[in-house]
């Protein structure tokens, strides 16, 4: 971007327009934009570029097929895995200016906890729809789950912003004992599963168990990682004294229990004060189980819900071989043979962040995520960080489809641009797809389902056109609001 043209384009704009009008004008004219011509996918069987854009993106924006036929799957995926390398001034422009978000969280205290949860929540989807570093908002959402921390408890509103910039975006791209260190010693973890409370004080003080538990069930080994009770309870005993105030996380050896411990048959020698965590880690992380389990979570949400084995193990094998390496971990899972199989080719049902963030990315929309957009969420039950329990939202379909109504209110809303703060600009996309006539259509459906109708699809498809004069611009959104809501597109 050439510094002198977009400070011109700046300053002639923001005369006329407000904020929002300004970063829409810059980001139209410096290609956050629908291409001149797009070119969907013209087999019966999904294509698959399109979806290994589908699994490593939050959806495919206007043109990112073409891009990614051009470069290969295997340049496009190195290329993601530096994304600080990756210039995402357009998505900045949009998502950096909420000023809570770049706090330290002693400073977050001053503000209302209306302000934080909203600026949290705008930040998160305006990175998933924007962000051309989609790989890497992928993984953000995925260890977001996996971590779980729910703002509604207690301090947690004020501390998962750093969480989320400190431990989460910090490594989702790289080590995973430096994400679970970083993790075990947030200000948002310690308060959430009662780390802070973790002491032995006196000689009859029993550990709060709560964060190991959870480190050895839901972060590490998974509940069936071979732990017992005992361990969970051990593993209590040396993260004790890890304390928290409003300034700074840091550790009293005068509340730790300085006796030895024995973790999965490894014993920590007396004494060990804070080192006890990092012993503790090396166990957890180094752990057989831990491969395992890691990569079948990874499996699941990236290939399929009953994912082939043999991945899981070439997974696992390569989290050993490189000490939780997680870009060698995803590479694997990319590049291989069983991610293609065509029984695990959509068959992930989006979760309703998912559905909001590709229906938009689809489309090529300009949207602030205002509060409209929001109750849509919050409808569809999954605003970020505001599920109760530890484990984080659910990967299955079963728990999503209660809300479907929900979903076509927002596709046919979103279509017809009925949400405030959102702007689809359809006639821009038609003409993009070269769309004139009913005889088209079929090139719109590609273009969101990577692939052309099937005969029972395009059945109903012209049925609904028979009905309707497609000239009319109120047609042509309620057409693509259908399509939105149809079971193809559901899935990815």
């Amino acid at each position: 971007m050439n510094r002198r043209d977009f400070t011109k384009v700046v300053a002639g704009t923001l005369s006329l327009c407000g904020c929002n009008d300004v970063i829409s004008a810059v980001s139209k004219k410096f290609g956050q934009d629908i291409p001149k011509n797009l070119t969907p996918a013209q087999d019966e069987d999904i294509d698959k570029d399109f979806h290994f854009l589908s699994r490593t993106t939050y959806g495919l924006w206007p043109g990112e097929l073409e891009k990614l036929k051009t470069i290969g799957r295997e340049a496009w995926l190195e290329w993601q895995f530096k994304p600080m390398a990756i210039n995402d001034t357009l998505c900045d422009l949009r998502a950096r200016r909420f000023e809570t978000i770049h706090h330290h969280f002693s400073m977050c205290y001053e503000y209302r906890k209306k302000v934080l949860r909203s600026e949290m929540v705008k930040h998160t989807l305006l990175r998933a729809i924007y962000s051309r570093r989609q790989l890497f908002e992928v993984m953000v959402g995925f260890w977001t789950d996996h971590f779980n921390i729910h703002i509604e408890k207690s301090d947690c509103i004020y501390l998962k912003a750093t969480d989320d910039r400190e431990v989460i975006r910090k490594h989702a791209l790289g080590n995973f004992r430096d994400l679970v260190h970083a993790s075990a010693i947030s200000p948002a973890m310690l308060v959430y599963l009662d780390g802070k409370s973790n002491k032995k004080e006196k000689a009859q003080d029993i550990p709060n168990e709560n964060y190991a538990r959870e480190l050895l069930e839901l972060h590490t080994l998974g509940v069936h990682g071979g732990y017992s009770q005992k361990d969970v309870f051990e593993v209590a005993r040396a993260l004790t004294g890890w304390r928290y105030n409003r300034r700074k996380v840091f550790f009293n050896k005068n509340l730790h229990d300085q006796g030895s411990k024995k973790i999965l048959g490894q014993v920590l020698p007396a004494n060990g004060g804070k080192e006890d965590l990092q012993l503790v880690l090396d166990i957890v992380c180094n752990h057989p189980s831990t491969a395992a389990y890691i990569c079948l979570k990874l499996a699941k949400r990236f290939i399929s819900p009953t994912p082939p084995k043999s991945i899981v193990e070439k997974m696992s094998q390569v989290f050993i071989d490189t000490k939780g390496d997680i870009k060698s971990v995803l590479r694997c899972l990319f590049l291989s043979e069983e991610f293609y199989q065509p029984e695990t080719v959509a068959q992930k049902f989006k979760r309703p962040f998912h559905f909001i963030v590709s229906c938009l990315r689809f489309l090529g929309a300009d949207t602030y995520a205002d509060k409209p957009q929001i109750n849509y969420l919050e409808r569809m039950g999954q605003v970020p960080f505001q599920y109760p329990t530890p484990d984080g939202y659910p990967d299955e379909m079963q728990p999503w489809l209660g809300t479907l109504l929900w979903r076509w209110n927002f596709a046919h809303a979103a279509t017809a641009n009925k949400i405030r703060g959102t702007r689809i600009r359809l006639k821009k996309l038609l003409s993009s797809l070269s769309i004139d006539d009913k005889k088209d259509t079929h090139k719109l459906v590609a273009h969101f389902i990577g692939r052309l109708p099937s005969k029972e699809e395009q059945q109903i498809f012209t049925d609904y056109m028979q009905q309707k004069d497609m000239k009319k611009m109120a047609n042509q959104q309620e057409f693509v609001g259908l399509i939105l809501c149809s079971p193809a597109f559901q899935r990815y």
